[in-house]
C-alpha cells in the first residue's frame, strides 16, 4: 500500500508531504484545484515520462518520493531478478533536473524507466476514464475471466510451453530454409568439392613444387656450375682443397710454439674438413642431376592447377584451399543429412505442440466454468448500482491460432435494458454504465486476486443520488482487502471514506500553489456541505453532511 507521498517543485506544488491510510480514502476539491497534478506526480514514481514542464521552478530540480509497504506482494523474486535491494517498506524516488535529465531510484538503487514501470504495475492500479475504455479490449476481458477462473499458474505453465514451442518451430524453419538454400547450390558445391578432392592437395605442397620447378628448369646450368666448383676445389696441384691442406701442414709445424698459431691451425683444419665434405656432397648430387622433361611437365601442371584453384576460390595458399574443401564437404554432407535433422525437429515440434495444446485446453475449460460465476457476480453488483436488467454474454471460442494467453478468442456482448439486443459494450453502454461496470469488475477482482492499491479517478462520472451511495459502499467494502482511494465530486462517496483529503489552491502574491490536506471531522462536514449546496452553506446542508458522515 502507499504509505507516504512527498512532492517537491512539481507543477503547481511547491512542497507537499502526505500520509495515507490502508483503508478507504477520498480526495475532493474544486475542478482545477490540482487533483490531476497529484495523479501526475504519482505517475512519475510509477514510470511515466517526464519533461521540463513538470518543474514549477525551472532552476530547481523536481522530486517525487513515495513509500510503499509491499510485504504482502511477494515481490522478492522481482527485486532479485532486477538487481534491486528488497525492503518491506520500499522507497521509490523520481527526480527531474533543470537540465531535463530524469533519474529514478528504488531503495536508493538507480533503475531505468522500464524496470520502474514493471514495478509500478505491482503497486498501484490507477483507474481513469482511459482504463474504463479498456473494458472493450479483448485482452483485458480475458484477464478478468482468468482471475475468476484462477488461471494464474496455468497461464505461467502455458507461456513457458508456448515459448518452447516457438523456439522449436523457429529451429525447424531455419533448417527448412537452409535446405532450400543449400539445395539450389548443391550441384555446384559438389562440383567444386570434387575438383578440390581430385587435385589431391597437401599442406606445404606448393612451396615444394615451386622449388622443384626451379631445379628442373635450370638443370644444365646447375650441372655446369657444380662441375666448375668441383674442378676448382679438387684440381691436384692448384685446387682449393689442396691449397688448404698445404696451409694446414705449414701451420701444423708452428702450432706448438704458441696458442695463437695453434688456434689458426685448428681453424684451417676445420675449413679443410668442411670443404672436403661440401665437395663430396656436390659430387654425389652431381651424379643425380639429369634432364627429366616428364617430371618437369608434371610439376608445372600441378602448379598451374593450384594457381587456377587459388584464383577461383580467392585463396592465398594451399592451406586456404584445404579449409574451403572442408567447408564444402560440410555443406554437401549437411544437405545429404538435413532431411533427417528436419524430421527430428518436426517430431520435436509435434511434441511441443501437443503439450501446449493440452494446457490451452485446460485454460479453455477453466474459462468456461468461470463464465457463469463472473456473470452472476457482476450482474448482482450492477443491480445494486441501478442496472437491474444488465446482461452479459461472455463467449470464448477455441481457435487454431496461438496467443500469449492460450488459443481462445473472447467476445463480450452487453445489454443494459430489457428488450434490447446484445451488442459490443463500447457501442451500446453509456459513460455512466461503463463506470459502474468497471467498478463492479474491480469489486469482483478484489475477491480473486491480490490487487495492488487502487485509485479511482472520478469513476462516479455520470451517476448521482442513491447510485452514488451504493458505489461508495462497494468501494468501502473493497477497502477491507486492499487500499482504496477515490477522487470524487460526489458528497455521497466522499462521506464513505475513512479519511478525506482536500486539494485546493492558494495564491501567494503572484504565485499560485496547489496543496493537499487531511481534513478533520469538522472540516469534512464543511467540505461535504459545500459539495451539496455550494459555497453558501445552509444549515440543512450541514445537517445533511453530518448525516452522510454518520
Amino acid at each position: 500500500m502507499l504509505q507516504t507521498l512527498h512532492i517537491k517543485n512539481f507543477a503547481l506544488i511547491e512542497q507537499l508531504h502526505i500520509d495515507f491510510s490502508g483503508s478507504f480514502s477520498t480526495i475532493t476539491g474544486e475542478t482545477g484545484a490540482g487533483k490531476s497534478i497529484l495523479l501526475g506526480a504519482l505517475g512519475l514514481v510509477l514510470g511515466n515520462r517526464a519533461d521540463l514542464t513538470s518543474l514549477k521552478d525551472k532552476e530547481q530540480k523536481c522530486m517525487v518520493e513515495a513509500h510503499f509497504n509491499i510485504g504482502d506482494y511477494q515481490l522478492n523474486e522481482f527485486f532479485a531478478q532486477n538487481d534491486m535491494d528488497y525492503e518491506d517498506t520500499t522507497i521509490i524516488r523520481r527526480e527531474i533536473l533543470p537540465s531535463g535529465k530524469s533519474r529514478a531510484f528504488v531503495n536508493d538503487t538507480p533503475i531505468n524507466l522500464q524496470e520502474l514501470q514493471q514495478l509500478g504495475e505491482y503497486l498501484i492500479d490507477i483507474h481513469s476514464q482511459q482504463q474504463t475504455r479498456e473494458l472493450s479490449d479483448e485482452l483485458y476481458q480475458m484477464q478478468i475471466l482468468d482471475a475468476v477462473a484462477g488461471n494464474n499458474n496455468l497461464l505461467v505453465t502455458y507461456k513457458k510451453q508456448y515459448t518452447l514451442y516457438k523456439e522449436v518451430l523457429s529451429k525447424l524453419k531455419k533448417l527448412q530454409d537452409q535446405k532450400a538454400s543449400l539445395s539450389k547450390e548443391q550441384d555446384y558445391n559438389a562440383f567444386l568439392l570434387q575438383e578440390l578432392v581430385t587435385a589431391n592437395l597437401k599442406a606445404g605442397e606448393q612451396e615444394e613444387l615451386e622449388e622443384s620447378l626451379e631445379m628442373l628448369s635450370n638443370v644444365e646450368f646447375i650441372k655446369e656450375s657444380v662441375a666448375k666448383a668441383l674442378a676448382i676445389a679438387n684440381e691436384e696441384q692448384l685446387g682449393a682443397l689442396q691449397n688448404l691442406k698445404d696451409i694446414k701442414n705449414s701451420l701444423q709445424k708452428i702450432s706448438s710454439l704458441s696458442a695463437e698459431y695453434a688456434g689458426y691451425y685448428e681453424r684451417v683444419s676445420s675449413l679443410v674438413i668442411e670443404l672436403d665434405d661440401i665437395t663430396g656432397s656436390l659430387a654425389e648430387g652431381y651424379e643425380k642431376l639429369a634432364d627429366d622433361p616428364a617430371e618437369l611437365e608434371r610439376v608445372n601442371q600441378k602448379l598451374q592447377l593450384i594457381y587456377a584453384l587459388q584464383k577461383k576460390h580467392q585463396a592465398a595458399t594451399v592451406a586456404d584451399l584445404l579449409t574451403i574443401q572442408e567447408e564444402l564437404e560440410s555443406k554437401v554432407v549437411l544437405v545429404e543429412n538435413i532431411d533427417d535433422a528436419i524430421k527430428q525437429q518436426e517430431d520435436e515440434a509435434e511434441k511441443a505442440k501437443a503439450i501446449t495444446d493440452g494446457t490451452a485446453a485446460k485454460l479453455y475449460e477453466a474459462r468456461q466454468k468461470a463464465i457463469p460465476v463472473l456473470t452472476e457476480k457482476i450482474t448482482a453488483i450492477l443491480s445494486q448500482l441501478g442496472m437491474p436488467n444488465a446482461r452479459f454474454k461472455f463467449e470464448v471460442a477455441v481457435t487454431e491460432s496461438y496467443f500469449n494467453n492460450g488459443k481462445d478468442q473472447m467476445s463480450l456482448l452487453f445489454s443494459g435494458n430489457k428488450g434490447t439486443d446484445f451488442g459490443l459494450m463500447k457501442k451500446v453502454a453509456s459513460g455512466g454504465e461503463m463506470s459502474r461496470i468497471m467498478l463492479a469488475v474491480k469489486a469482483v477482482l478484489a475477491n480473486y486476486s491480490k490487487l495492488p492499491s487502487i485509485i479511482f479517478d472520478e469513476i462516479d462520472t455520470g451517476v448521482s443520488g442513491e447510485i452514488a451511495n451504493k458505489m461508495g459502499d462497494i468501494m468501502k467494502n473493497m477497502s477491507q482487502q486492499m487500499q482504496v482511494m477515490a477522487i470524487t465530486h460526489l458528497p455521497q462517496i466522499a462521506a464513505k471514506g475513512d479519511r478525506q483529503y482536500k486539494v485546493f489552491k492558494t495564491t501567494q502574491g503572484d504565485n499560485t500553489v496547489s496543496e493537499l490536506k487531511l481534513l478533520t471531522h469538522d472540516e469534512r462536514v464543511r467540505e461535504i456541505a459545500e459539495m451539496l449546496s455550494g459555497k453558501d452553506v445552509s444549515d440543512s446542508a450541514l445537517n445533511h453532511a453530518r448525516a452522510l458522515l454518520n
